[in-house]
């Protein structure tokens, strides 16, 4: 790592840019004049990359963000930083070497520190603007937002423009080597903090604590309604300008906490609106102009180059290069690509070995043995018309005569053949098998245009969509390479490396061995050695300070890693144990979720150290050097929510959730939580709760999700319901109280733990059954893969509870979802029944997936079903059954009481009949065995042992009954009084099994 001693000044910094850039073809231009958050918000982007016209700019900009205030105190987070805004439009193909490049420029060696491209899905409601790429780490610190622009004012941008937005400050201290922003060197003698100290503090003063709210609220209206004066005149620019005043005394007014989820909604609506109202008249303006700067051309399509001749069986390589993919693209695109060519090579006559595909963040490698060199042969008999409709007078007719013609034949050619007693005319059609290269050729083609994502963006290839950009692919067929052409892409034998090789680009000259290949060149192609790589480096380098990492409780997270990284390179950080001071759950929170770090434990107890992974080998002093100033940044944020936070009283969190969104159509956060505490105590009665056990609820459903409003739940979600617990404690709540509403969150997912107390377990109930019931009645249902509010989920949950929880053991789902409906109904959303029977459909569809995926049999847990509305209970019925199936009682009760059902009428009707009618024997002594069984089973009617147990004389009574009494009588009235006894005894076990499934 440099120091401040031979480092670029920052000033020098931005200069090297600006001469970068330029050389590249960047237009230098100047940061706008009015508050922005972001260079993004700058016309000079946000306008200019709307439209067909080309634009390729670079520009400082002091990016305005009051709700980053720190009054100076944060190493790196600052209300007014400095980025450099890089367009370029269209792209121009290689804008991530480019980028790199720039890099090297700043003095930023690629060999020793680690510069990874990770997932970030920008997106800016109040531009209307959405893009896909990534934020740039170096050394674990984001220093740039690198997008591909997709939308920007609510318009889709053709041609797509790629912004690279670099976090110059960041840069500069990893540069420099100083640990806090005051401390970079801004020009020879002068640091950051001497000149900027002073704004940072008085800034964060001001939009922290005393601005004026009245002022900002009526500059917010003036300023939109001067927009919208502006738009009515035409002037797209000044309109847009007055739009970014509204966006900068917006977010004044939300640093303040004086923005409400109405007031929320409403600017940002209002503000996209005039967004896209000045983004389509800026576009009419440059078409009225005829496109001063003309217009980008698209890259011409690629030809397909001469097949080459491949006469042996050879090994099939195909390489999908791509940028960086999301982590979880990483294993669901093998998958796709796996199941489509293995689908299309089965709709081929191509013969071939076994199929492999495997894939890192950049590559996707299809790898097929045996190929055969062509096609197999074959036979075809195509069919046409009917003989009757082929000749009449044994002459040809048309029909004949069209059909031999669409097969290029002569009407002599055909023969007759038989179909179902049929007879047709046909043609056998002898066809020779195609050469592997032009099947391959086709087919891979194929593959390439058909991959999909999630999420799909498009880049300056007018033919391709996927998550990220295509760049390269690599086709061989043994040593011959393949033509294969998508769009502008053509196939070569050539394949990209590590970006920091002194060649990153190298010759492939044969499909065997390629996994070698390039593990030779620092890539790990095979997904297992890569998770094997970290988990052995994430342990040995935990060992060497007598930690451990805990594997099974960070699968997700090593998963994760495994799938950013092509080839994992294990690094030891540490820090300052007074971070220790902050709940450990706080702690590993910060290190998962913003950097993917392993937390290294002492037994069960968090150690001051972490592993984090580069990409490749690199300088680990430099490397750990920067991650541990990432991190201590991320720490100093935490302590500074911390410390905000235990200023202020749960009660007051709980009031200022009415300033957040739940569901615009269901109102607020604080009227969830409403929800959820009348909804607790209503489950906390019907569970039979004892009177301790129901003043916890009532007491932690009063302050129910007091933490969403919290800063450190509001910067990381994850940890709500932790901080709850930790924040109510502190604040002098009893510990089951604070432990209750902790529990409210579990479970977490699928297999997460759950509450422990009963308090705890039914608020965790409430919860799941207001999301659910809301989701359903506003039609927000899940379909498909698509669940964005967590109902499967939130389902699962509520099961899992049920299931496992004696204390809510006998809570109805029916009951539940109808006390949900009920608070809805009160607050005057409108509830149709028919969407709370689907919500319980749903719920009764995922608790027999789930005892289908426990492995129990299918029959069995059909049977069972029908105790989806207390699930606890059907998981006993479903454990007797298991015992009983196959005995010779329960075989003989099954089969008589099936037969009892299939003999009633579906619409049963048993009031009206007259038992005095029931006179013979075999009816009386059916009457009284089922009886016997009723009084048998008095308070436990649902217990299968019981009704097993006690079924023989009625078994025999039934077998009985069927031997000598005609049930179908003639005489209606005896008819209908021995269907009404059957009736009786079909009740006894209905609500037990659905027998009819067995």
């Amino acid at each position: 790592m440099k120091n401040a001693q031979t480092a670029l000044t920052m000033q020098d910094a931005i200069l090297t840019l600006q001469r970068y850039w330029s050389d590249n073809g960047c237009m230098i231009t100047q940061p706008l004049n009015t508050e922005v958050g972001a260079g993004t918000a700058n016309p000079a982007t946000a306008l200019r990359v709307l439209g067909p016209e080309p634009w390729s700019v670079a520009y400082v900009e002091p990016s305005v963000r009051p709700d980053d205030s720190r009054y100076g105190e944060n190493p790196n987070r600052l209300q007014t930083h400095t980025q450099f805004q890089v367009i370029l439009k269209p792209d121009p193909g290689n804008p991530q070497e480019l980028y790199l490049g720039s890099l090297r420029a700043l003095g930023v060696d690629l060999n020793a520190h680690d510069v990874r491209f990770v997932e970030d899905n920008w997106a800016s409601p109040a531009l209307g603007a959405w893009g896909l790429g990534w934020e740039v780490w170096l050394d674990g610190m984001e220093i740039t937002q690198f997008t591909y622009f997709q939308q920007v004012g609510g318009v889709a941008l053709d041609p797509v423009s790629v912004e690279i937005t670099y976090g110059l400050e960041r840069i500069l201290m990893n540069l420099q080597g100083v640990s806090h922003f005051k401390d970079i060197l801004y020009a020879p003698g002068i640091t950051y903090g001497e000149v900027f100290g002073q704004n940072e503090y008085e800034m964060s003063r001001y939009y922290l604590d005393d601005a004026d709210i009245d002022t900002n609220h009526r500059l917010f209206e003036s300023y939109a309604a001067e927009a919208r004066r502006l738009l009515d005149l035409e002037l797209p620019v000044p309109a847009y300008t007055y739009v970014l005043k509204c966006s900068h005394t917006f977010n004044v007014l939300d640093a303040r906490g004086a923005i409400s989820t109405t007031e929320r909604a409403k600017a940002f609506s209002l503000m996209r609106g005039l967004t896209h109202e000045s983004a389509k008249l800026w576009e009419r303006r440059r078409a009225a102009l005829e496109h001063p700067l003309g217009v980008a051309a698209a890259p011409a399509p690629a030809e397909r180059a001469a097949l080459p001749k491949v006469p042996g069986v050879e090994t099939l390589l195909f390489e999908i290069g791509v940028e960086e993919l999301p982590y979880a693209d990483v294993p669901a695109t093998t998958e796709a690509v796996r199941e489509s060519v293995t689908a299309k090579l089965a709709a081929t006559r191509l013969g071939h070995g076994a199929i492999t595909v495997m894939a890192t963040p950049r590559r996707i490698v299809i790898t097929v043995e045996g190929v055969q060199p062509r096609e197999r042969d074959t036979v075809r008999t195509v069919r046409g018309p009917k003989v009757t409709a082929a000749f009449k007078d044994g002459a040809p007719t048309p029909a004949l005569l069209g059909f031999a013609r669409s097969q290029g034949a002569e009407p002599a050619d055909v023969r007759i053949v038989e179909v179902n007693g049929t007879e047709y005319v046909a043609l056998t059609r002898h066809e020779s098998g195609r050469p592997a290269v032009e099947v391959l050729s086709e087919l891979l083609a194929e593959v390439v245009s058909g991959l999909r994502a999630g999420r799909n963006m498009r880049w300056s290839d007018p033919g391709l969509s996927f998550s990220r950009p295509v760049r390269w692919l690599l086709a061989l067929l043994g040593r011959t390479p393949l033509p294969v052409v998508v769009s502008s892409l053509s196939a070569g034998d050539t394949t990209r490396v590590q970006r920091q090789a002194p060649y990153p680009e190298v010759r492939v000259t044969s499909a065997e061995g390629y996994p070698h290949f390039l593990h030779m060149h620092g890539i790990l192609l095979d997904r297992e050695a890569r998770r094997g790589a970290v988990v052995r480096g994430a342990l040995e380098a935990a060992a060497e300070v007598g930690g451990r990492i805990d594997v099974e409780d960070q699968a997700g997270l090593i998963d994760e890693i495994t799938d950013i990284l092509e080839f994992p390179y294990a690094v030891r950080g540490s820090f300052d144990e007074r971070y220790l001071e902050l709940p450990a759950s706080v702690l590993t929170t910060v290190m998962r979720k913003h950097q993917r770090y392993l937390p290294v434990l002492d037994g069960e107890r968090l150690m001051p150290h972490f592993v984090t992974f580069a990409n490749a080998l690199c300088d680990d002093d430099v490397v750990r050097a920067g991650n541990e100033a990432v991190l201590r940044a991320r720490y100093e944020d935490a302590a500074f929510f911390w410390r905000a936070d235990l200023k202020v009283a749960p009660e007051e969190f709980r009031r200022r959730l009415d300033k957040l969104t739940f569901e615009d159509r269901l109102g607020t956060v604080a009227d969830r939580a409403d929800r959820i505490a009348a909804l607790a105590l209503n489950l906390a009665g019907r569970a039979g709760l004892p009177e301790e056990a129901v003043e916890v609820v009532r007491r932690a459903g009063a302050l129910a999700k007091f933490d969403l409003a919290s800063q450190m739940v509001i910067e990381f979600s994850g940890l709500a319901g932790v901080m709850a617990e930790e924040y109510a404690r502190r604040a002098g709540e009893s510990a089951e109280v604070a432990r209750a509403l902790a529990e409210m969150e579990l479970p977490r997912s699928a297999g997460g733990a759950l509450p422990a107390g009963d308090a705890g377990a039914v608020l965790s109930l409430a919860d799941r059954f207001d999301l659910v019931t809301g989701m359903f009645v506003i039609g927000a249902a899940p379909t498909g893969s698509s669940d964005p509010y967590g109902v499967r989920r939130a389902a699962i949950g509520l099961l899992n509870v049920l299931r496992n929880v004696p204390a809510v053991a006998d809570v109805r789902v029916s009951d539940g979802l109808r006390a949900a409906a009920v608070r809805y109904a009160a607050q005057g959303v409108e509830v149709p029944f028919e969407r709370v029977a689907e919500a319980a459909e749903l719920i009764t569809r995922r608790y027999e997936q789930q005892l289908t995926d426990a492995g129990h049999e299918h029959r069995l847990v059909q049977a069972v079903l029908v105790r989806a509305d207390r699930p606890a209970q059907g998981d006993r019925t479903l454990a007797a059954l298991e015992r009983h199936i196959g005995s010779e009682a329960f075989e003989a009760l099954t089969a008589a009481l099936q037969r009892v059902v299939r003999i009633l009428p579906e619409e049963e009707s048993s009031g009206d009949a007259d038992r005095s009618l029931l006179t013979a024997p075999a009816e009386l002594r059916l009457a009284e065995s089922a009886e016997a069984v009723r009084q048998a089973l008095h308070g436990r009617e649902d217990d299968l042992d019981a009704l097993v147990e006690v079924s023989a004389p009625l078994v025999e009574a039934i077998g009985a009954f069927f031997d000598e009494v005609l049930v179908m009588d003639p005489d209606p009235a005896v008819r209908a009084a021995r269907l009404a006894l059957l009736a009786d005894v079909a009740g006894l076990a209905r609500t037990t099994l659905d027998w009819g499934a067995l």
